[in-house]
């Protein structure tokens, strides 16, 4: 495992271009957002999604990073295009998927979530040009986390790559649903 803090990623091209390289190809993050320490990995890898949803032991849908909001609206359904505003932000919503099998192993319904945190790390993934998966570093139905020392064992052995950025805010971000007619804020 490889660890880094995120300003020694932002300031050392070799090193950025190493994690860029290593989101791409689908290695296993532990890495901060703008609010808490998420697990992730490039979401078009299905072997690396698979491994995530093993390691937290979670049968729910996963949400993506999003390169842009560009990658959004080409994807995405965006009834509400004023809420694709607050991005970056601690927002995570659910749309509906374009094509049905998109991403099928992040999320096997028709829709799915996306985010663009507000944080320093997440310029990097976007750089990456994936959409890069984003769930709590967890196991299901635990704590999220706030601290890298925090992580279950049984997670921390099987990440390629930590990012670390210190004590994280703590709160999950919102969740809103922007799938029918009406929004609704589930989280």
């Amino acid at each position: 495992m490889k660890s880094f803090k995120v300003n020694e990623i932002l300031s050392n091209a070799e090193i950025k271009a190493e994690v860029i390289n290593a989101i791409k190809q689908g290695f296993i993050f532990i890495y901060p957002t703008d609010t808490i320490y998420g697990l992730g990995c490039n979401a078009l890898n299905p072997d690396s999604v698979n491994k995530i949803r093993a390691l937290k032991h979670a049968k729910h849908p996963f949400s993506v990073i999003a390169p842009s909001v560009d990658w959004i609206e080409k994807n995405l359904v965006v009834d509400y295009p004023e809420y694709l505003n607050k991005l970056p932000g601690p927002f995570t919503f659910i749309l509906k998927k374009k094509e049905p099998e998109f991403l099928k192993e992040a999320s096997a319904f028709d829709t799915l979530g996306v985010r663009i945190p507000d944080h320093p790390f997440t310029q990097i993934i976007q750089e990456s040009g994936v959409p890069f998966i984003t769930t709590s570093v967890n196991v299901s139905g635990e704590n999220p986390i706030t601290r890298i020392n925090e992580t279950p064992k049984s997670i921390w052995e099987h990440v390629d790559y930590v990012v670390y950025d210190g004590k994280l805010r703590g709160t999950p971000s919102t969740v809103i649903e922007l799938t029918t007619d009406e929004k609704r804020i589930l989280r």
